[in-house]
């Protein structure tokens, strides 16, 4: 899935480094034009539709068709016209647009596939709804995720996280492609579909290395069945590997289907801008409101506010508060849910309550050993503890959980590369196209800024100043937890060496 790069005319264009050329020389393009531009290049001459191309550049985002059109008409006067005049991107009225120039793919070679587990592994891929409603797309999307979170605690299991296995989403491909590239031998594949109170689900479930289905089945129940369907195919697929069933701490579930269809909508929108991060807070707030026992909505609430922290460029002390106090909620309501726990941790560590914060990480890993956010977060806390080790460690086994994560996991790992002076690993990581879409860039200026490039990091931390205008390094200081004061030391001094402000 990654590592092509695609020449036209003058350009080159590389996907997953975010970077056109023209005539070798960067064009400046914002990551949704580049991700456009991805989409049509990818498939030449073939007209995409206005949802697909909108999915491509705002996954999970509820958007205006206007954006599109502002990023198309941009994309064109950066390009500007084709060898024989004409567009490069074509208009196809009331349907899409389409790439009209001839493109040459270069450099590309697929990933090496990534060695099973010493357990049985397994990918619930996308489950596909009828047509585009999206009604129905995210009725399918919760079902996916509801499973995934469902099988992952079972301790025998090896589960790829829903990141991952929806960038897979609506791309037609072999099912050993995908074992390949995730690394699992088992795949989960279905459709659902719901209307007039009523769901159908079709499940089943595959061995890729062999192509044999070892279960299939259909489910047509009531709507208010939702979440027994879900514990029968969960039921199914661990007898199916495991050769027998472990009895688990039950899940506390949404009682209020509209709050659940709010809490599906608005966990996409969660590593997004902070428009969309707004318009989680409304949908989730809703939810709370609709179902108050909902906990998993309570958890996404707790970490919308500490999405505003990031947004906003460090956390304050009413926004801390209403976090901690959501994350407490929520494990309150449910103290089986590993989501709930790591997301309490996480925030204790910030408030500097690191014994608690400690016990609530080793609950969450207890109770979902494949939460591969768990795993994530964890390393994050660990580096600026001083224990650079383990929280690479812990990042690894993220992204072999995730191996197409969250943006934020770069970070984490960039973070842990740069604490273990392993300065250009951390360049290398940094500067993923992904990365950008965080605060990372801080990161990447003080690693150039050990190296010795001193004019890159200081144009780094520029950008970085640009969209983060309140960054000093003494506020940084004051809200990280850092348990290491040797750790925080080589932060600040890489971050002086860059030219951040006191």
């Amino acid at each position: 899935m990654q590592g092509s790069r695609f020449a036209f005319g003058p350009f080159v264009l590389d996907p997953g480094a975010g970077t056109l050329l023209r005539d070798g020389v960067p064009v400046a393009v914002g990551y949704p034009g580049l991700k456009l531009l991805a989409a049509l290049v990818e498939r030449p001459g073939e007209i995409l539709n206005k949802a697909a191309l909108m999915d491509a550049a705002w996954p999970g985002a509820a958007v205006e068709e206007g954006n599109l059109t502002v990023q198309i008409s941009q994309l064109r006067k950066l390009l500007g016209p084709a060898g024989n005049g004409s567009e490069w991107i074509a208009t196809v009225p009331r349907v899409g647009y389409r790439f009209t120039g001839a493109v040459e793919q270069i450099g590309g070679s697929r990933r090496r596939p990534l060695p099973l587990p010493d357990k049985p592994s397994i990918a619930v891929l996308p489950f596909v709804s009828p047509g585009n409603d999206p009604e129905q797309n995210s009725f399918a999307d919760g079902l996916t995720e509801d499973l995934i979170t469902d099988l992952s605690r079972h301790s025998g299991l090896f589960v790829i996280a829903r990141n991952s296995v929806f960038a897979y989403k609506g791309k037609a491909m072999d099912v050993r492609a995908i074992a390949e590239d995730l690394g699992v031998r088992y795949l989960l594949e279905g459709s659902a579909r719901r209307a007039a109170r009523r769901v159908r689900v079709n499940a089943q479930l595959v061995d890729a290395a062999s192509g044999e289905h070892l279960w299939a089945e259909r489910f047509d129940r009531g709507l208010e069945d939702i979440f027994a369907v879900q514990d029968e195919v969960t039921a199914r697929i661990v007898e199916a590997l495991l050769g027998r069933l472990s009895v688990l701490p039950p899940r506390h579930r949404a009682r209020n289907i509209e709050a659940y269809d709010l809490c599906v909508r608005a966990r996409k929108l969660m590593d997004d801008a902070p428009q969309a991060a707004q318009e989680a807070h409304l949908m989730l707030t809703r939810a709370v409101a609709l179902d108050p026992d909902y906990a998993e909505a309570y958890r996404w609430l707790a970490m919308n506010h500490w999405m505003g922290w990031v947004h906003a460029g460090g956390p304050t002390e009413a926004s801390r508060s209403a976090a901690l106090e959501l994350a407490r909620k929520a494990v309150a309501i449910d103290p089986n849910d590993a989501g709930c726990r790591w997301v309490l941790a996480y925030l204790l560590a910030y408030e500097r309550s690191f014994a608690e914060a400690d016990a609530e990480f080793e609950r969450a890993i207890r109770l979902d050993p494949n939460e591969a956010d768990a795993w994530a977060a964890l390393s994050d806390i660990a580096v600026l503890a001083g224990r650079v080790g383990k929280g690479l460690e812990h990042i690894r086994k993220a992204l072999r959980l995730n191996p197409f994560p969250a943006s934020w996991y770069y970070l984490v790992l960039g973070q842990a590369q740069y604490a273990s002076a392993d300065y250009e690993a951390a360049v290398e990581t940094l500067r993923r196209d992904e990365t950008y879409r965080t605060s990372s860039r801080r990161f990447l200026a003080a690693s150039l800024a050990q190296l010795g490039r001193l004019d890159e990091a200081r144009a780094e931390a520029e950008l970085f100043l640009v969209a983060n205008p309140r960054f000093t390094i003494r506020h940084w200081a004051a809200t990280e937890p850092f348990r290491d004061a040797a750790t925080l030391q080589h932060f600040v001094d890489g971050y002086r060496k860059a030219g951040f402000p006191e």
